[in-house]
């Protein structure tokens, strides 16, 4: 039956277990709500949270989990992200980006829950950003393609649902793969030499940063899509060095090259990354300067 709710305590992470759910997870779990967190893995990685193992390839799984605990707001971060291996594996990734947004959306709706479902600059070519909610999407590889169907799964829908692009993120995350600048940091300390293109521009976006806009988006239920993204366009080799300069590193380590010298099997958008605007004037979203982010990141996990 249908109950639309004004409340925003009851709470679903799906993808609780990843760098994004994780940020998510530390934000809310001390919060006046009701969490509940989801994950593919067997357990979570935080103690003490109500947790629930599910595949977003089994639809019913998530199904279950959304109709018996009756959220108000689910933040679905979980999605299939091998930009190269979705040339390949083309069904997986349709799967897990749009088909499986349908089934959540679905249900949703049906108890009036908001979905705010994360999406990627990947949905543009990369050949005038940066890019407005308003710009034309043309993805160049499948893995955005894969998530504009996700997009246009919400977009389609007659439910309250948000749409989050967002780009290159790095932050604290405790568990999993390291992050990009955890990569830099660990590969420059141990003398290896990084290769680093220059051609792929876009604006890096710290996860705190992206939690703070999310958790903005729940509070007020904000409808539509907005992108979400740090305050600083600049170069992949730049951001490379200036992480190297604010850990006092070894830049000579970091080669530079173009994207193509690297032959990967999927094309990446190169002149990207996400304005901002909509989400600073609407929402008061404020990012930190990529230094202040580093300097909560060095004070977080000592990198150095």
């Amino acid at each position: 039956m249908y109950n639309k709710k004004t409340e925003n305590n009851r709470i679903i992470i799906i993808g609780s277990n990843g760098m994004l759910g994780q940020r998510l997870t530390d934000f809310y779990i001390n919060k006046n709500v009701k969490l509940k967190c989801v994950s593919n893995e067997k357990e979570s990685f935080f103690e003490k949270v109500n947790y629930s193992q599910t595949d977003l390839l089994e639809p019913n799984g998530i199904k279950q989990i959304i109709e018996e605990f009756e959220p108000e707001i689910i933040i679905n971060a979980a999605a299939y992200t091998a930009v190269d291996k979705a040339e390949i594996e083309k069904e997986l990734a349709l799967a897990i980006n749009s088909e499986a947004i349908k089934v959540i959306n679905n249900a949703c709706s049906k108890i009036g829950a908001h979905f705010i479902n994360i999406s990627t600059d990947y949905v543009f070519d990369g050949e005038n950003g940066p890019y407005s909610e308003t710009d034309q999407v043309n993805p160049v590889g499948y893995y955005g393609q894969s998530k504009l169907d996700g997009e246009r799964q919400l977009l389609s829908s007659s439910g309250s649902y948000t749409i989050v692009r967002t780009n290159v993120l790095y932050g604290p995350a405790k568990f999993g793969r390291p992050d990009f600048v955890k990569w830099v940091v660990n590969s420059l300390k141990s003398g290896e030499q990084i290769r680093i293109v220059t051609d792929q521009i876009n604006n890096p976006t710290y996860l705190d940063d992206l939690v703070n806009g999310i958790a903005a988006i729940a509070e007020k239920r904000s409808q539509g899509i907005y992108n979400i993204g740090g305050s600083e366009f600049l170069s992949r080799y730049d951001f490379t060095l200036k992480i190297a300069d604010f850990f006092k590193l070894d830049k000579s380590l970091i080669k530079k090259i173009i994207t193509a010298e690297l032959n990967q099997p999927a094309k990446r958008p190169l002149k990207s990354g996400l304005k901002i605007d909509k989400v600073i004037n609407e929402l008061e979203y404020s990012p930190r300067s990529i230094n202040e982010s580093l300097q909560l990141m060095q004070d977080e996990l000592k990198l150095v």
